[in-house]
């Protein structure tokens, strides 16, 4: 395991989880967010994050947080594993309010881009799962069928996980 892509809903663990595994594989982590966020919470243009991600990926080995299917193309063909953080949407909303509580008034999710919860961001997180997982899970297995998946739902499983490694 050398190349790993971590998905999940916002709040899932990803960034954490991310920072973790890249410690004990001892290679570079990229949080997708840092590369797509302008500051401000302006988005990068498509061609910039694309770009990055290319630059990103052409190293041996890496630890990737972050969905943003519009780029899967790039990540895909280098990922030996994929790592899908299936939490309860009362985690991710759990985890994602004291996230903006630790992090208040600093700029952790991305240069110049402010933790913050708004309305919009409650829901986006309340529907994830129903708009977004079965979709991402079905890209996952129809685009790197021969990449090892593994799939993680609790802190439980996540921490076996991380001790296999």
């Amino acid at each position: 395991m050398r190349r790993v892509l971590i998905f999940g809903c916002s709040g899932s663990g990803k960034s954490t989880l991310a920072r973790r595994l890249a410690a004990r594989l001892n290679v570079p982590v990229t949080h997708l967010d840092h590369l797509y966020w302008r500051p401000g919470w302006v988005e990068a243009p498509l061609a910039d994050f694309r770009a990055a991600q290319a630059a990103a990926v052409q190293t041996d080995g890496w630890v990737i947080d972050g969905n943003y299917s519009k780029t899967l193309d790039i990540r895909f063909p280098l990922a030996d594993t994929v790592v899908f953080l299936d939490v309860s949407r009362w985690t991710s909303l759990r985890r994602a309010l004291l996230r903006t509580l630790r992090e208040r008034g600093r700029d952790t999710q991305a240069p110049g881009c402010v933790s913050k919860v708004d309305l919009e961001f409650v829901r986006w997180i309340w529907g994830w799962r129903a708009s977004h997982r079965s979709r991402l899970l079905g890209r996952i297995a129809a685009e790197a069928p021969t990449t090892r998946q593994v799939l993680l739902s609790s802190p439980r499983e996540v921490e076996a996980f991380l001790r296999s490694v």
